[in-house]
């Protein structure tokens, strides 16, 4: 039960955290292309957003997996730094390359920012669905 919390909680923050602040960018000119894509990807054709948001439950299931240890302000910081740094980095040097996308010092400071940010989301979530308590070690459920 615990992993289906830890993969819902890297879900709704993509599709709340991730593409809410990404909302922002594009509404502020920061970012060409708008938020919650619904163009259908390969090989499923489901919209691009839900696969975003499926990657970002497995996302939130090794944030799990790696930080359920931690508690209080180490568990929150570490979500928001771990959050940031792997899943840019995965990014930057494996899916933008392989899709043929140019990465530069913009595209890394975007990526961890509103990465950063979905990691926040994911340890919310983690605390609404009481998965983690918010200040104590509780959370090995």
């Amino acid at each position: 039960m615990i992993w289906l919390k830890a993969f819902v909680s890297g879900f709704l923050a993509t599709l709340i955290f991730h593409q809410g602040l990404f909302a922002l960018f594009y509404f502020a000119g920061i970012v060409p292309s708008a938020p919650f894509n619904l163009n259908p990807v390969p090989p499923l054709g489901v919209p691009a957003v839900f696969s975003l948001a499926f990657f970002g439950g497995l996302w939130g299931m090794l944030l799990w997996a790696i930080l359920r240890r931690l508690n209080g302000f180490k568990f929150w910081l570490g979500n928001v730094i771990v959050g940031a740094i792997g899943p840019t980095a995965v990014a930057m040097l494996v899916v933008f390359p392989l899709k043929g996308l140019a990465v530069s010092a913009q595209t890394w400071v975007g990526g961890l920012v509103l990465n950063g940010f979905w990691g926040l989301g994911v340890a919310l979530f983690l605390v609404l669905m009481g998965a983690k308590s918010a200040r104590s070690g509780a959370g090995n459920l």
